[in-house]
């Protein structure tokens, strides 16, 4: 019997065991699913999770149910590449693969300031999310939040506790000289007008030296505050980072056109672990993962897989709460109602798909 394994339940893994389920493999080959958690979690709607203003439920479910999949609830200690084998954290079980597809996601990356490891919440994981949460809606009257990078997370994540909390004194900081400087200027001045509408103090040309307990220090002034929320930057799972393949100036994987490691053709990466030109997203994870299947498919099948064409992503949408937002769609930027529609349209289809 020929495993495949595949590591992470998120946009990507996913695409890759629903494409595997609806085609045709050889009874030797059994497909396994590895995650920490028994179900599958809409990575972009943590905002929501950390802002209160969603249930939990409502940004996850349950892996899709098929005898042609085995499903592994623990969490991966090490990545043996050499041996092709998985080793867990809390079980002795040792998990061998004859092909593994690693799509793992990101976790948040420090940049080595002081104290922010330590006393700063976080939405890059459903755990993490959820303790942040906690954090902001267990704040008294009037509590003091700060959002360390102005991005698309901070971005969500601070309009999104505004629209949750509006005694909060909410305050975002941003290391550049406009929120959102990836995007076209007409929406960064929408944004920019959103805050100052909104009562949520931007502070641009920030320079965050170190995080406290009760306060943040920027630019050699502190200020004080009750919950500190990190969205300044991720790197690839720590996991990925330890394998010892050759990896990007982000630490990321350089893989093939066929998303293989190309010293270890058995192993495939995707999504924030995987190099590429593109920014990472759940989109870009989840189309690599539709190429990976037809790879996977030729290869299992002893063939000459076909080198998969050029992603085209159809832009970003983000959200100012419940009832404006911004995005590029069709290559033009919008800003409005029409974006945040566009986005709650995308999420309803995701939960269906």
């Amino acid at each position: 019997m020929k495993n495949l394994v595949i590591l992470g339940g998120g946009y990507g893994g996913i695409k890759v065991a629903l494409g595997l389920i609806n085609k045709e493999l050889p009874d030797d080959v059994q497909i396994i699913l590895v995650d920490k958690n028994p179900y599958h979690s809409l990575k972009t709607e943590f905002f929501t999770i950390a802002a209160g203003t969603a249930a939990e439920k409502d940004v996850r479910m349950d892996f899709p149910e098929s005898d042609r999949i085995t499903y592994f609830y623990h969490e991966v200690k090490k990545i043996d590449s050499e041996n092709n084998q998985l080793l867990f954290t809390d079980t002795s079980t040792v998990l061998n693969f004859d092909y593994l597809v690693v799509g793992l996601g990101c976790e948040d990356n420090f940049h080595g300031v002081q104290g922010a490891d330590q006393f700063t919440e976080s939405v890059q994981s459903f755990s993490k999310a959820r303790h942040t949460g906690l954090s902001v809606c267990n704040l008294k009257a009037y509590g003091k939040v700060t959002i360390v990078g102005a991005g698309l997370s901070g971005i969500e994540v601070a309009s999104e506790i505004r629209e949750s909390r509006k005694d909060l004194n909410i305050r975002l900081l941003d290391r550049g000289s406009s929120v959102l400087r990836a995007f076209d200027a007409r929406i960064q001045a929408h944004v920019s007008d959103w805050f100052l509408k909104n009562d949520v103090e931007v502070l641009h040309h920030a320079n965050v030296e170190y995080v406290e307990k009760d306060g943040v220090c920027n630019n050699g002034v502190c200020y004080v505050n009750d919950v500190t929320i990190w969205t300044a930057g991720v790197q690839p799972h720590r996991l990925v980072r330890a394998l010892p393949f050759e990896k990007d100036v982000h630490e990321k994987i350089i893989v093939n056109d066929f998303y293989q490691v190309p010293s270890k053709s058995n192993i495939y990466v995707l999504g924030d672990c995987a190099s590429s030109e593109h920014s990472p997203s759940g989109q870009l994870a989840g189309l690599q993962g539709e190429q990976i299947t037809d790879v996977l498919y030729a290869v299992i099948h002893n063939r000459e897989p076909k080198k998969p064409k050029e992603i085209k992503l159809k832009g970003t949408l983000g959200s100012l709460g419940r009832s404006d937002g911004f995005g590029n769609m069709f290559q033009q930027p919008f800003t409005g109602f029409l974006p945040r529609l566009a986005k709650s349209g995308v999420l309803w289809l995701s939960k269906r798909h």
